[in-house]
């Protein structure tokens, strides 16, 4: 019988919510989806937290071919000092976190330390320092590594089938789109995964926003943020 694997094959996206990190914990292997056409006022290159003036966006600035085709992938960072920027910004923000004092210098050195101009390896960068923070140990891989074919579930289903999938692990929103039948077809499973629901936290600025940036939990639960990133279970 062949070993179960499952994979989701996502976008790579600037410090996501804490959802994202719950599909990563949930799957084998999370393939980062950057070989396709970079979308403008997305989450690839900016994410929301909470501060004093109530909720605010951080943006990566990035380069933007006029014809507007560039991928993910092929996206450069703009302007430097912005992960400096961004620091300060977040540090003024969540200074009064109960967390902060704990998890500062994790998320201050992640910042001082992006080294790439590229936007998809500054996601990554990100991704993968808080997935090691978080003790999620599933390994984050490229769609290039697969050279995928084809588009929309073509694509997904051909990168499934060359990463040994036996279960592709979907967000919601894909039901538009997905073939399901093409994937059954394959032998391959189609699981619809379910975020949440997730545990309050005290949040520095209130009211509770559950659709911020993971840096959110990370500063305002500090070592308990692992707890944050999985579903509460039903009583």
């Amino acid at each position: 019988m062949s070993q179960e694997k499952r994979v989701a094959i996502v976008q790579s996206n600037y410090v996501p919510w804490r959802g994202y990190f719950d599909l990563i914990a949930s799957v084998d292997e999370f393939v980062l989806l950057d070989d396709v056409q970079y979308t403008r006022r997305d989450w690839r290159n900016r994410n929301r937290i909470k501060t004093e003036q109530g909720t605010r966006w951080l943006t990566i600035p990035v380069e933007v071919s006029g014809r507007y085709t560039q991928n993910i992938d092929e996206t450069r960072v703009a302007e430097p000092g912005w992960a400096e920027q961004h620091w300060s910004i977040v540090r003024q923000s969540y200074r009064d976190a109960a967390g902060f004092e704990t998890v500062a210098p994790f998320v201050e050195e992640v910042y001082e330390s992006v080294a790439s101009s590229s936007l998809s390896k500054v996601n990554r960068h990100f991704l993968e320092a808080i997935c090691r923070r978080l003790g999620i140990e599933t390994p984050l891989t490229r769609s290039e590594d697969y050279a995928g074919e084809g588009v929309k579930t073509a694509r997904l289903l051909d990168i499934c089938r060359k990463a040994g999938a036996s279960t592709y692990v979907s967000g919601p929103s894909a039901k538009d789109y997905l073939d399901e039948d093409a994937f059954a077809d394959e032998g391959i499973a189609v699981e619809w995964f379910e975020y949440g629901p997730y545990r309050q936290h005290e949040q520095v600025h209130p009211p509770f926003d559950p659709q911020v940036s993971i840096l959110d939990t990370l500063l305002c639960t500090g070592q308990a943020a692992a707890e944050h990133i999985r579903p509460v279970e039903p009583v």
